[in-house]
């Protein structure tokens, strides 16, 4: 176990997100997870850092770690275009800027928006979220 305790909680996170704690997926997760406040990455900001960092990882292996990540509670995907997601480590119910010149995504407490009219759901589908992305000019 003495080789555990540098990942410890990381460790702990993945175990219980029912993913084996491989070493890419240890790594990808450390520069995720550790450190202060939340983060939004996508998946080639994740793949420049964790080269950067000497984590030796395919850009295939990082959109699968993310999509791994995301079946296991860890993150949640916020697609701000097609063909443009961003990976978000706050997993509670919020919403988002996204400032289009400069790609940066900020987080809004979801009390801050208030939706007063949804139409009606088609028949037999239920309502598992509702993701709002204001888009700006900075």
């Amino acid at each position: 176990m003495h080789r555990d305790r540098p990942y410890g909680p990381i460790l702990n996170m993945l175990r219980t997100a029912g993913l084996r704690p491989t070493r890419q997926r240890l790594g990808l997760a450390r520069l995720l997870f550790e450190g202060e406040g939340y983060h939004h990455v996508t998946a080639e900001m994740l793949h420049s850092r964790a080269l950067s960092e000497n984590i030796s990882v395919s850009l295939a292996t990082v959109y699968n770690t993310l999509n791994q990540f995301i079946e296991g509670g860890l993150l949640k995907e916020v697609v701000v275009t097609s063909g443009l997601s961003y990976f978000d480590t706050n997993t509670e119910s919020h919403h988002h800027f996204y400032i289009e010149n400069t790609g940066q995504l900020i987080d809004i407490p979801s009390e801050s928006v208030g939706i007063s009219h949804l139409p009606p759901l088609p028949e037999g589908a239920n309502l598992r979220s509702i993701d709002v992305v204001i888009r700006l000019e900075g």
